[in-house]
């Protein structure tokens, strides 16, 4: 049976303009609301057709873990490249251990998907489009945009999981929550971030800038995904609830981009 769209409108919010998503002019109204209330995100059907919350079946497990999968592999690879535009060898070495880390997380989603007889390439492959897409839209300039991208991108992403995570059995909750353990990257990244700002004021409005620009395609990009993986998109709304759930949801990783964009001393 065909599943009804959700508009924005249905979750009690509005929506950014498709122009504003590609220019990354994404306001406070607009942020998170928009990840889930504009991707037509289509709701379950009241008779509950689909697997009941926490006990999702194996394709929708095998989803969720491969996209988490191929986030910690390009996560290594994006950290290991940005660890080359450290002005200094410490920052260098910082990322290049943070990298070390994602690496060993993607090893540990790996066997979690063999272990679901699922081939780890395979679960990832239809994530790579989406993720790829995402980091070709947002290659920082310089060191310190990409910081910004390493706290608030990873930042929502990993909000986005933990949430989804209570959705699902223990043994697997319990592994998401150990990949997204924080490596020490937030830590750094506000320490450098707010050291720059302090030396050189000027630069918190383009740095400002750029989170928003961050979200505005990773908005994009989230839409492409749940639109096209029907088990993802089930497990997040049975898991939710309801919209109220959904709702709800969405202002807790909100709240907490806000947190984070204010961590750095940069306005959201």
């Amino acid at each position: 049976m065909r599943r009804p769209d959700l508009q924005t409108s249905d979750l009690g919010v509005g929506g950014p303009a498709r122009g504003e998503l590609a220019a990354g002019r994404v306001n406070a109204e607009y942020r998170i609301p928009a990840v889930l209330a504009t991707i037509h995100l289509r709701s379950v059907a009241a008779s509950g057709t689909g697997y009941p919350a926490a006990v999702p079946d194996d394709a929708a497990l095998t989803d969720l873990l491969g996209a988490l999968a191929y986030g910690e592999l390009t996560a290594f690879d994006r950290l290991a490249e940005d660890a080359r535009m450290s002005p200094t060898l410490p920052g260098r070495a910082a990322l290049a251990q943070m990298a070390a880390v994602e690496i060993g997380h993607y090893r540990l989603l790996a066997e979690r998907l063999e272990s679901l007889g699922a081939v780890p390439e395979e679960a990832m492959a239809p994530f790579a489009p989406a993720l790829d897409g995402f980091h070709a839209m947002t290659v920082p300039a310089d060191w310190l945009e990409g910081l910004v991208k390493a706290y608030v991108g990873d930042g929502l992403a990993a909000d986005f999981y933990r949430e989804i995570a209570d959705y699902v059995d223990p043994p697997t909750r319990e592994l998401i929550i150990e990949v997204l353990a924080d490596t020490g990257s937030a830590a750094f990244a506000v320490r450098e971030v707010r050291a720059a700002i302090a030396a050189n004021p000027a630069i918190a409005g383009r740095l400002a800038l750029w989170g928003r620009r961050l979200v505005g395609e990773a908005i994009s990009q989230t839409q492409h995904v749940l639109a096209e993986h029907d088990s993802l998109t089930e497990l997040l709304v049975e898991g939710a609830g309801d919209l109220t759930g959904v709702a709800a949801l969405i202002k807790r990783i909100t709240d907490k981009h806000s947190e984070r964009m204010a961590a750095l001393g940069l306005s959201s």
